[in-house]
């Protein structure tokens, strides 16, 4: 029997306004008088483990989706465009240049696209309104359309598209031409009753000469936007902005035509920055995020509304972040854990508007602060934040992926101060019963002080409305971050803010508890984490060896089993949470449980990885036990034996050991399983295990021993092929069942919640058809491993 039906198609639908369209080519279209589509409502809108069974069928590929600048099809005149609908009336019969003359034309047949179509034709178009021939024709296939058609439609739609952006350009520049008009006819009452700036009464002919009089109007202009300039620039620096006065020279009297043209709130600013205004330490370049309106194009006067928004944004959400961070009661009330702070949500609605909208129905919102030391200075923080590379490699088990989409200011000065950025990142929790969550934000940047830093993340939701889908994702950031000081020795304190709102239907009732008490995606998880892996580093970065570890292993052998040991981990989470690193297909299995997440994917090519067909098989339980005291369980070397299926049913000994930080659980390990008997060679398995305040990990993978050998002399750890497995623990989240103290060493009572996660190579040949026997062996063997671990911590029950 073949699962291949299981696998869950990669195409799905989104709903979108129902706008119809016409599939005829637009010289065809300006003969017949139609037009397409009228624009949506706004513009801004290892082998140790392999089963050696059959695989299951690979994943539907993806559409390629590539974005392109908007062009149209030469042939539209006044006329059509002024009888311009929005009728999806798609007609059969040629152009008046296929008429024959001689007879007379046929009878226009009409057809309607359905709705479907329609959602599927507009979708693709938000995100590339240029599709080459291999997505028309595999769009085509979707939708039952011939490729003719959905060409013709797009041709249409970004004629449409243009018209409509020329409509609104124009009536931009009719209301400054009124604008420009009323000011005139003021001058020229102006020049006919001139008064003298002595006595203030009117003046005599000859007093005041026609070119005063228009530098006079035009020096009262400039100077109000030049104050408005200094105000927003100064909130911008943190500091007052008045020295450039004097440093702007006197305008030409034809200068109002140019302030006045494409203002749109952030006009005075925009006008000084296109002019190379120098703000005093090189602010010109750092607020060149507000690009002129008068830019060529359309598009330009889009992008630069945009960006004016994203500027407005930003330092709302900074001015609202360091308040958070510094206000106390009443705005942060003490809670029933020592030490602990909640949100007067009160007091927050009185103080501070909201800057990205109202709040979604359906959605809870969670809101938390930390504070910790952590031993590294502002200024390499600031910059490990601000490189998405760097800021996953800081927060590894919470970040799923992440990318910068635009640098709209990189600082000034050669610092971050004044850097503004567009990002994307998808968090986790390391369960199968928690969605990954995937946001899109700002991150802003800025010196408050010497040695004092703050870095501000936002959602764009509000801002970037597509109409083709919800206004938001399943999470919505508010103003969320921290604020860094520098201490003595290297330190810097830490005060983290975490503030969103979520989907809490789409979170098991198991981790509800968890994500509310801010252990999950909170403020507390994140400065642990960040202490945790500052320490690491400088252990890592570290002359002196730790006593515990093999001096057998040289510096290079010990870089290349920590970056082996890094992929692994990273793997491990990958497959827990079915991010987009790898791309994994779904199973739903009739014979597994709910709570039980099996997923399939093919390696062909990746050289740190077997080839063939790997299977994926996660899930979360609850255990009546403390979370420290199951994480030493499972990492014991000694107690392999009462879970592990690859211990050969004996205790594994240790053959190296590399420390990650002052807590002994926080360490890569190389354990060596017993042989079975004489002629069984032993096996090899690296292990990672990490714990800090929030939570532990123990992550382990078979190895083979002619590489792990070439790995401990130095060699390349890219080609060791690896299939990971292990366990995420985190506490419960109720009352008195955190993880550890601040140092992670003394436990606490309470429950906590176990993930167990295998990965598998089903079989070795890609082509392989997945059995239901291969489904229900790896279910067998998760159910099995749980099982185990609940006997040995007496909690069968």
């Amino acid at each position: 029997m073949s699962f291949g039906g299981f696998l869950e198609s990669s195409y799905g639908t989104r709903a979108v306004g129902d706008i119809p369209y016409s599939n005829m080519p637009v010289g065809t279209l300006a003969q017949s008088r139609l037009v397409g589509p009228t624009l949506a409502k706004s513009m801004f809108t290892s082998p140790g483990l392999s089963l050696a069974l059959q695989t299951g069928n690979e994943g539907k590929g993806e559409l390629g989706r590539n974005g392109g600048d908007f062009e149209t099809p030469s042939g539209r005149n006044k006329e059509d465009e002024n009888e311009s609908r929005s009728g999806s009336d798609n007609m059969d019969g040629g152009s008046g240049e296929d008429q024959d003359a001689d007879n007379p034309p046929r009878k226009k047949r009409y057809h309607r696209h359905t709705p479907q179509q329609i959602q599927e034709l507009e979708s693709l178009f938000k995100e590339c309104p240029h599709p080459d021939e291999k997505q028309r024709n595999e769009l085509s296939k979707r939708l039952c359309l011939e490729s003719r058609q959905v060409k013709f439609w797009f041709q249409n739609r970004r004629t449409q598209m243009k018209t409509q952006l020329e409509r609104h350009e124009n009536s931009i520049l009719r209301q400054e031409n009124d604008k420009l008009r009323a000011e005139n006819m003021t001058i020229r009452d102006a020049m006919r009753n001139p008064i003298c700036n002595n006595c203030g009464g009117p003046a005599m002919l000859g007093d005041v000469s026609l070119e005063e009089q228009h530098l006079r109007i035009e020096n009262a202009r400039l100077k109000d936007e030049l104050d408005r300039v200094c105000a927003l620039a100064g909130k911008f620096l943190g500091r007052p902005v008045s020295s450039m006065a004097n440093s702007i020279p006197p305008p030409m009297p034809n200068s109002s035509l140019e302030l006045a043209v494409g203002t749109n709130g952030f006009g005075g600013l925009s006008s000084a920055l296109s002019s190379g205004t120098d703000f005093g330490g090189g602010v010109s370049s750092a607020l060149s995020v507000v690009p002129s309106a008068r830019a060529t194009g359309v598009m330009g006067l889009e992008r630069s509304i945009e960006r004016s928004m994203f500027l407005e944004l930003a330092l709302a959400a900074m001015d609202e972040l360091v308040k958070m961070a510094q206000s106390d009661d009443p705005l942060w009330l003490p809670s029933l854990e020592g030490g602990k702070v909640t949100l007067n949500y009160d007091e927050y609605l009185r103080v501070f508007p909201r800057c990205i909208g109202a709040k979604p129905v359906g959605f809870v919102t969670e809101a938390t602060r930390e504070a910790g030391m952590v031993i590294i200075n502002s200024l390499a923080l600031v910059e490990t934040l601000m490189d998405s590379n760097r800021w996953a490699e800081m927060f590894p088990f919470m970040i799923a992926r992440t990318s910068t989409t635009d640098v709209i200011s990189s600082g000034m000065g050669g610092t971050r101060n004044g850097a503004l950025q567009l990002m994307h990142a998808e968090l986790q929790v390391l369960s199968p019963l928690v969605p990954v969550r995937e946001v899109n934000f700002l991150r802003f940047c800025k010196q408050h002080a010497e040695g004092v830093w703050a870095v501000v993340d936002v959602s764009i939701d509000s801002i970037r409305e597509n109409p083709a889908a919800p206004p938001y994702a399943n999470c919505r950031r508010l103003p969320s971050g921290c604020v860094v000081q520098d201490m003595p020795n290297g330190y810097s304190k830490v005060t983290w803010v975490e503030h969103a709102e979520y989907d809490e239907c789409a979170v098991h009732q198991l981790y509800r508890p968890l994500l509310n008490s801010g252990m999950g995606f909170g403020a507390q998880r994140w400065v642990a984490t960040l202490q945790r892996q500052c320490e690491c580093l400088a252990i890592l970065m570290s002359s002196t060896v730790p006593t515990r570890d093999h001096t057998a292993i040289t510096p290079s052998g010990r870089r290349s089993m920590l970056k082996l040991a890094q992929r692994m981990t990273d793997n491990f989470c990958a497959g827990v949470c079915a991010s987009t690193v790898h791309k994994w297909n779904k199973l739903c299995p009739g014979n597994v449980g709910e709570d039980v997440r099996v997923m399939t994917r093919k390696s062909v090519d990746d050289p740190g990885e077997p080839p063939g067909v790997v299977l994926s098989a996660a899930t979360s339980v609850w255990l009546p036990v403390s979370p420290h005291r199951v994480f030493d369980f499972l990492r014991d070397e000694r107690l392999r034996s009462e879970w592990d299926i690859l211990s050969n049913g004996g205790p594994m000994q240790e053959m190296a050991h590399i420390a990650k930080g002052q807590e002994h659980g926080n360490c890569v390990s190389l354990l060596r399983a017993s042989a079975m008997n004489a002629s069984q060679s032993s096996m090899l398995i690296l292990q990672e295990t990490c714990i800090d305040a929030a939570g532990s990990l123990v992550v382990y993978a078979p190895v083979d021993i002619p590489a792990m050998h070439v790995v401990m002399n130095g060699g390349d750890s890219a080609y060791v092929a690896l299939l990971p497995s292990g366990f995420a623990i985190v506490p419960d989240g109720s009352s008195g069942s955190q993880n550890t103290t601040g140092n992670g060493s003394s436990p606490r009572s309470g429950g906590s919640l176990l993930t167990v996660a295998f990965q598998i190579l089903v079989n070795s040949l890609p082509t392989a058809k997945l059995t239901v026997e291969s489904v229900e062996t790896v279910n067998n063997l998760i159910s099995c491993t749980v099982q185990k671990i609940k006997a040995a911590l007496h909690c069968e029950n």
